[in-house]
């Protein structure tokens, strides 16, 4: 049935109240007299390795993991589990060699260090790309997918699925990052332990369909029976969904640029860690990269059970639209099988997710906004209670925007694929400034600055050219598209570089610390885990 019973209700509220007295209690206990804009904006110093980790997954995670991924699972199978899967040895790479760069050269934000090792104009142009990409595209998709699973599973309105989880993310924003981010520890509790939930039951039923009881290993075991297709992590050229997810771009391509660009380089990411010490961010990344093995087995594989049961004859009305097969129907047909009371912890577990994401985004939105645009361009002299004020504005005005912008993505197919392609369209361009400004000095402001002009245009012309030419241009997968940016914009900031040479002024130098690259036994010991199972992941499921 289509709606929440009343112990679902019961849950529900139980998780709400939850939360929310939680955030209050955190407000009140951390704050001080005069709140700080940075103790506004990154919490300085006060989030512990277990809360900088889960707000990292939690700001990750959201509902373009449980209804996109899921989608994405059943329509083209645990393949799309490498964003995931990758992501982790990724987090790695972040947590050895660009964390220590920021935390050395007291880095707060994305543009600030834009403005530091080149100049303002850099700066604004980067900061408004980021906003209009975490207004249009990130919000907007998180709202869309969020209240079209909610409306899904209750008698609420999707239209009041929209307003709802706005005005829920906005509270829980509008009080800081050390509200997030505690709070995200509990948020990803539950999203963690509602995920796993719903899984154990999917995996209950297919068994059962099959004649063998509740057991969920004979589950996976008639899921690898019945879509082999379903458990391959690298495809061939022979595969319809190749351009999703082409070959070894997964592992040492475009998915690569793409999760360094989104780990390293990304506000509403690194910000989670800025306000620690190395070591203390080190183990929220390291703690934050086993988290992210989990969430294939959460995220992926409810999809393929529903792909199962679909071909299976099964919740044909239920995963079409219009006579269209829509595999984002593949989460929210599943949640509606739970039993009451289940049903409501899933029901938490997506909301969680959803509003934890949304409120970490809002608050890179405000961040960027009131240190990079209103404090520069508005306000020079503007104390920390104006920032914080401006900053609480900028929450509520973006998620009004991107509340009244969502409605017109109800079109999409797969949203996952969607936002992936059109986040990629900036991500090879900021790549290239982030670790061409690091790491060689020789870097001009003038070569950034066309690295930012350039990347769009470029996405862009590679995307549409095929089109244009009528085939004659290669029609590139998305991720090769970014693999191709990032070398090319690469080429062209060296070769600007070089033919007009400029030397970096004292105030503009990043201090490169190699010592800061060293790690403890234990950050290597749990790296050298992690990569362990990536291999055993990718080895078996080749």
């Amino acid at each position: 049935m289509n709606h929440l019973q009343t112990a679902d209700y019961i849950v529900f509220f139980v998780y709400f109240i939850a939360i929310s007295s939680y955030g209050y209690y955190i407000y009140h206990k951390k704050k001080s007299s005069d709140m700080s804009s940075k103790d506004f904006f990154l919490a300085e110093g006060s989030l512990t390795w277990w809360a900088i980790g889960a707000s990292l997954i939690a700001s990750n995670i959201s509902a373009e993991h449980f209804i996109g991924m899921s989608g994405s699972g059943f329509a083209l199978g645990l393949a799309i589990a490498s964003y995931e899967w990758m992501s982790a040895a990724t987090l790695i790479l972040v947590a050895v060699f660009i964390i220590p760069v920021y935390l050395k050269n007291r880095i707060f934000t994305m543009p600030q260090f834009l403005s530091k090792r080149y100049n303002d104009k850099v700066s604004t142009i980067m900061a408004v790309f980021w906003l209009l990409v975490y207004v249009f595209v990130n919000l907007t998709s998180i709202i869309y997918l969020g209240a079209l699973a909610i409306s899904s599973i209750s008698s609420l309105s999707f239209e009041w699925c929209i307003v709802g989880l706005s005005i829920f993310s906005m509270v829980v924003t509008l009080g800081g990052m050390k509200v997030i981010g505690y709070t995200d520890v509990v948020q990803v509790l539950v999203l963690i332990f509602g995920g796993l939930i719903t899984t154990y039951l999917a995996l209950s039923l297919l068994s059962q369909e099959y004649g063998f009881g509740k057991d969920i290993f004979k589950g996976l075991s008639v899921l690898r029976n019945e879509a082999p297709e379903h458990f391959h992590m690298i495809f061939d050229s022979s595969n319809k969904y190749y351009k999703e997810l082409p070959g070894f771009s997964v592992i040492i391509g475009g998915m690569l640029i793409n999760n360094l660009a989104y780990w390293g380089c990304n506000q509403y990411i690194v910000q989670r860690a800025l306000g620690a010490d190395l070591n203390t961010a080190r183990k929220g990344i390291l703690f934050a990269a086993f988290l992210k093995l989990l969430v294939p087995v959460i995220a992926v594989l409810p999809g393929i059970v529903m792909y199962v049961l679909h071909n299976k004859g099964l919740f044909q009305a239920e995963m079409s639209e219009a006579g269209v097969i829509k595999p984002d129907h593949a989460y929210p047909t599943l949640m509606n099988l739970l039993p009451p009371g289940l049903k409501g912890i899933a029901f938490a577990a997506l909301t969680a997710a959803i509003v934890a994401s949304l409120a970490g985004k809002a608050n890179s939105i405000s961040t960027i906004f009131s240190l990079d645009i209103y404090k520069k361009y508005f306000n020079k002299d503007a104390s920390d209670r104006k920032l914080v004020r401006v900053g609480r504005w900028a929450v509520v005005i973006s998620m009004v925007i991107a509340a009244i912008v969502t409605p017109s993505l109800r079109s999409l197919d797969q949203a996952y694929q969607f936002i992936q392609e059109y986040v990629g369209f900036i991500s090879p361009g900021v790549l290239a400034i982030f670790l061409l400004g690091f790491y060689w000095k020789r870097t001009t402001a003038a070569a950034a600055m066309t690295g930012a002009l350039v990347t769009i245009p470029l996405s862009t012309v590679l995307k549409f050219l095929p089109v244009w030419t009528n085939g004659a241009f290669p029609d590139y997968p998305f991720l090769d598209r970014m693999a191709i940016d990032f070398v090319v914009i690469v080429i062209l900031m060296v070769v600007i570089s070089l033919s007009k040479p400029q030397k970096l002024a004292s105030d503009q130098d990043i201090v490169v610390d190699t010592s800061m690259f060293r790690i403890s036994t234990g950050f290597a010991l749990g790296s050298i885990l992690i990569m362990g199972i990536l291999t055993a992941l990718y080895t078996v499921f080749w």
